[in-house]
């Protein structure tokens, strides 16, 4: 196993224990919404601490359900991680492309070389 694949299993391993840890150790069991947001969290700390409190804005768009709420942050997740995917491939890509193109041809060295050489 070469390095990356080392290090690329080790980053899944640490992903799957964050997400499996929590609901093994129970973490939230005692809360009515365990896994809520840190707005909702935010929002009832704010309540608790000045009832009388009163937000400065409020959403532009209400989802009817929290279901929904969810799908639409998965799915500006989902979007938010294409862009990196596409940015990094075509990084990468490109990289590829300019080591091919600096690399030496069949002929033993680069086109303009060995042009230069028969002169």
């Amino acid at each position: 196993m070469n390095k990356n694949t080392k290090i690329n299993a080790l980053l899944l391993l640490v992903v799957a224990a964050l997400a499996v840890l929590p609901l093994a150790l129970g973490l939230g069991d005692d809360e009515k919404e365990p896994f809520a947001g840190a707005d909702a969290q935010a929002e009832t700390a704010i309540t608790e601490i000045d009832p009388g409190y009163e937000p400065w804005f409020s959403p532009l768009y209400e989802p009817p359900s929290g279901e929904i709420e969810s799908a639409l942050f998965a799915l500006q997740a989902a979007l938010g991680a294409g862009v990196l995917a596409y940015y990094f491939g075509l990084r990468r890509g490109r990289r590829q492309g300019e080591l091919r193109a600096g690399a030496p041809r069949d002929g033993g060295g680069r086109a303009g070389e060995s042009a230069a050489r028969r002169t």
